[in-house]
C-alpha cells in the first residue's frame, strides 16, 4: 500500500486521487481555523510559495476532532484561510484523524510516522499539556492535535512526522532536500 492508493473528498465536489500527487513533495496536515496554532498557516503559504512550482504541494484537512476549533462548512474554512492568511494552497474536505471515523490517509500516514519528535523544553511542555486534553488521541500513533504535519518525497514515501508545535519555517530544510 502506498500514498498514491488513496482517493481524498476535495472541498467543493469529487475526490482527489493522490496518485495525481506521484512526482511532487507533499505536506500533509491536519488544520484548525480556531486554534493556538493556526498562524501557522502563514509559514505553510511561505512554503507554498516557495517551492511549489518546483513541485511541492501542501495538503490542507480542516479537523475538528480537537476541541472543536474547526468550526464551520469547508466553504466557511476557505474564506477564513484566503482572507486572513492569504492561502493559495487548497483545502480539502473536513476529516476525522482519529477513531472509528478516521480517514484511510491518514490511517496510513500513522502507520508509516507513528512518532513525531519534539524539540525544546517549551514544546515539550506544550505537548504534554495537550496530550492532557486530547480526548480523540487514544493510541500511541494517534495524532495528538491540530497542525500535525507529515512530508512525503516524490516517491510516496513518509519521510518524517512533526508536532503540532513544529513551526512551518523549521520544514523548509528538510524539504529543499527532497526538491
Amino acid at each position: 500500500m502506498s500514498i498514491y492508493d488513496f482517493k481524498v473528498k476535495k472541498r467543493k465536489k469529487g475526490e482527489l486521487d493522490l496518485a495525481e500527487m506521484r512526482g511532487k513533495v507533499m505536506l500533509i496536515v491536519n488544520t484548525a481555523t480556531g486554534c493556538g496554532f493556526t498562524p501557522q498557516y502563514e509559514g505553510l503559504e511561505k512554503l507554498y510559495e516557495k517551492y511549489h512550482a518546483q513541485g511541492f504541494e501542501v495538503l490542507d484537512f480542516p479537523c475538528n476532532q480537537f476541541g472543536n476549533q474547526a468550526p464551520g462548512d469547508d466553504a466557511e474554512i476557505h474564506e477564513f484561510c484566503t482572507a486572513r492568511y492569504k492561502t493559495r494552497f487548497d483545502q480539502l474536505a473536513k476529516v476525522e484523524v482519529n477513531g472509528e471515523q478516521e480517514s484511510p490517509v491518514f490511517t496510513f500516514l500513522k502507520e508509516a510516522a507513528p512518532t513525531e519528535e519534539v524539540k525544546g523544553l517549551k514544546n515539550k511542555m506544550t505537548m504534554k499539556a495537550i496530550a492532557k486534553i486530547s480526548t480523540t488521541a487514544q493510541k500511541p500513533s494517534d495524532i495528538q492535535w491540530n497542525f500535525t504535519k507529515f512530508l512525503v518525497d516524490r516517491e510516496g514515501n513518509v519521510v518524517k512526522r512533526y508536532g503540532p508545535t513544529t513551526e512551518p519555517e523549521v520544514i523548509d530544510a528538510d524539504i529543499a532536500k527532497l526538491i
